[in-house]
């Protein structure tokens, strides 16, 4: 099992903490275990510079006006 740690936070306004609760509430989970989602969540996004930097790598993709005009009566965009 990973190593876990206790995180707190200070000053939520209670109307945002009441929100929280109510979301969590929804999807049948505890305040606490609802945070726990978001945080994973979050911290498994990359960052906006990691993906700019991927896509620079990349190579370019070229399309002219008639792939783009057949991609859509394709009824692809």
């Amino acid at each position: 099992m990973a190593e876990t740690t206790v995180v707190q936070v200070r000053d939520v306004p209670a109307e945002a903490v009441e929100t929280l609760k109510a979301r969590a509430a929804r999807k049948g989970l505890s305040l606490a275990a609802y945070l726990r989602e978001l945080i994973l969540e979050e911290a498994s996004l990359p960052e906006p510079e990691e993906v700019m930097a991927r896509l620079a790598q990349d190579e370019p993709v070229d399309y002219t006006e008639e792939d783009l005009r057949e991609f859509r009566s394709d009824g692809r965009r």
